[in-house]
C-alpha cells in the first residue's frame, strides 16, 4: 500500500512551481485540475488538486482554513539544502532550524503559499 496526499490549493501552476522549487520535485503529471509532484525516484510525493472539484467533497470549499489538523512531515537526506533553497526563495521559516528534542533530528518548519503546515526533518525511521 501507498499513501499519494492530495492538498487544494488556489492557484495549481504556483504552487506547483513552489514545491518544485523548494524540494526540486518535479511534475509528472497533470493539467488544468491537479499537478502530481514526484521525487527522485519517481515514487508520489505530493498531489495539488483545484479547489472547487465536485467528485471530491473535502475539495469543494476554498474558503474553509486549509491544513486545520494536518502536517505534511516531510523526511529527507537534504534537509540543509532544502533549508537554504528556503532562505534563498525568502520563504518565512515558522520554527527555526533546530533538533527535536524527542526524535534528536534537525528540523525546521514553514507554511506553503495555501497555508498549510510543512515540518522538514531529517530521515529517520520510526523505532518500535
Amino acid at each position: 500500500m501507498k499513501i499519494d496526499p492530495i492538498i487544494a490549493v488556489h492557484k495549481l501552476p504556483e504552487s506547483a512551481q513552489w514545491y518544485q522549487d523548494l524540494f526540486g520535485w518535479q511534475k509528472s503529471h497533470g493539467g488544468e485540475e491537479i499537478h502530481v509532484l514526484t521525487g527522485e525516484e519517481g515514487s508520489v510525493m505530493l498531489c495539488l488538486h483545484k479547489w472547487g472539484e465536485p467528485q471530491h467533497p473535502s475539495l469543494l470549499d476554498p474558503s474553509i482554513r486549509p491544513g486545520n489538523g494536518l502536517i505534511l512531515y516531510i523526511r529527507t537526506h537534504k534537509i540543509f539544502e532544502i533549508h537554504e533553497n528556503a532562505q534563498k526563495l525568502g520563504l518565512k521559516i515558522e520554527q527555526a532550524l533546530s533538533t527535536n528534542p524527542n526524535s534528536q533530528m534537525k528540523e525546521f518548519s514553514l507554511r506553503d503559499p495555501d497555508g498549510y503546515f510543512l515540518t522538514v526533518t531529517e530521515h529517520h525511521t520510526y523505532g518500535d
